[in-house]
């Protein structure tokens, strides 16, 4: 048995000392070692590392509901945890749509994990950024190099039990030349999947496409989004979109069998893809969740409380907060053409033989295609106007470049726009789909989103990024 099995099965025993027999509990332990390595002005300046346990419980006892977490794992620290989470049941309103606890259910074994990456020294992670920094020849760059590993347990007093690991790596850097940027980053399962020297050279030749910007007025222009900004799409789609509770709510452009997309548009949730926790908050197994299949609308995701209400049962998608924010998938995949959701891609699109504002061969086909429109590299500061829409407002950044007849000619001021994402991927308004996907590393920890470059015929660009 595993440390963190043993303390949750710990306490489901002391509720059930405590609180009778009648008492459902659930519990959750997760260990997690988180190491980052920070640089700028072309040197490393920060290297720190994290470790901590977290347990949460959640109780349902006498008809009321209440939830409790703590760091403290010791027998005291426990006892306390559920003490003090029984005092808050106590105090609850009567919770009639309790949706019961998960029931002894196999659990996947999830992705292999990494042992390197999960136990990676500081000096590993420097090797990137010393690559990623001589790589840039002489151009100031800044970034970080992180690597993380989870280890967690589930247990519940109606006997069903679940462990898992993962580890991951990512590295994000950028390489100034004057006043322009030009990015690179990676998420990969192994930290050996890293290239600190391809993803420099890529971001200096980036940062040196980028100089001398022309401003270009604003309006309607046909763009190829790079794997980092097509990753701001796919997260903001979850948040808002594939939401279930959003979707209960009558907040979510989502409508189930409807062809709301473009046909060469397929979105799935695939947490079990890359190295992450096979189950979640409430213990429910994680799987494979199609959100888009060929255009259409196929799922939202939901929790136990959310399934329950919707008939649908939870989709693994439980998580803290999930009672106020709804559940978010986490781990969506733009599917690349040509590709089945159990394919495997490439690590990244940086390839040593492209250069300059055109960072990977996929993006090179797309923007070759394209008479006259816009090549972004990336997104930012994106903020939700309409949610029932999901009209957003951000700026790009990191490069711009105005492409005629299929050559970027020059650089190009950052714009702000403002666009419904679900509208902009629409039926009739995909161009073109590269066929190798970057997984870009997301907000929260264990989340990403893997995408290959994107061609759409029409992003509305409102102004100059100041406006």
């Amino acid at each position: 048995m595993s440390a963190e099995l043993e303390i949750a099965a710990g306490v489901v025993d002391l509720v059930r000392q405590t609180a009778g027999p009648a008492a459902e509990a659930e519990v959750l332990v997760t260990r997690s070692d988180l190491a980052l390595t920070r640089f700028a002005n072309s040197f490393i300046h920060q290297n720190v590392s994290e470790t901590g346990v977290s347990v949460h419980l959640r109780l349902h006892v006498d008809g009321r509901t209440a939830t409790g977490s703590g760091s403290r794992v010791d027998a005291d620290g426990l006892a306390v945890l559920v003490e003090r989470t029984r005092a808050a049941a106590r105090l609850a309103p009567p919770d009639p749509a309790w949706p019961g606890l998960t029931a002894p259910t196999p659990v996947p074994s999830g992705p292999a994990v990494d042992e390197a990456t999960a136990f990676a020294s500081p000096d590993e992670r420097a090797e990137r950024v010393r690559a990623f920094v001589e790589a840039v020849e002489g151009l100031e760059a800044a970034g970080y190099c992180r690597t993380a590993y989870r280890s967690g347990a589930f247990a519940n007093s109606a006997g069903h039990t679940a462990v898992g690991r993962a580890a991951e790596a990512a590295m994000d850097g950028i390489a100034r030349a004057g006043g322009a940027d030009g990015v690179a980053r990676l998420c990969a399962d192994r930290l050996a999947d890293l290239d600190g020297a391809a993803l420099g050279a890529r971001a200096a030749a980036k940062a040196r496409a980028a100089a001398a910007p022309v401003e270009l007025p604003p309006g309607h222009y046909e763009v190829v989004l790079e794997p980092a900004a097509v990753a701001d799409l796919l997260q903001n789609l979850a948040w808002y979109g594939f939401n279930g509770k959003r979707y209960a709510e009558r907040q979510s452009f989502a409508e189930p069998g409807t062809a709301q997309f473009d046909p060469s548009v397929t979105l799935v949730d695939d947490p079990l893809h890359a190295s992450t926790l096979p189950f979640d908050l409430e213990g429910t197994p994680r799987r494979s969740l199609p959100l888009v299949e060929g255009g259409t609308t196929g799922a939202v995701a939901y929790d136990r409380r959310g399934g329950a209400e919707a008939g649908a049962g939870s989709t693994g998608h439980g998580m803290p907060g999930s009672a106020t924010f709804g559940p978010i998938p986490h781990n969506i995949r733009l599917l690349a053409a040509g590709m089945g959701a159990g394919a495997a891609v490439a690590a990244g699109p940086v390839s040593a033989g492209v250069t300059g504002a055109v960072g990977d061969p996929d993006t090179a086909a797309l923007v070759a295609g394209m008479r006259r429109g816009l090549l972004v590299s990336d997104f930012w500061y994106t903020r939700v106007l309409d949610p029932k829409q999901l009209v957003v407002t951000g700026l790009t950044r990191n490069g711009v470049w105005l492409v005629e007849d299929g050559v970027p000619t020059r650089a190009v001021r950052d714009f702000r726009f403002t666009e419904s994402y679900p509208r902009a991927l629409g039926p009739g308004l995909v161009r073109g789909l590269g066929r190798t996907a970057a997984r870009q590393p997301g907000r929260v920890d264990g989340s990403w989103y893997e995408a290959p470059a994107l061609r759409l015929s029409s992003w509305h660009f409102t102004g100059g990024a100041s406006g």
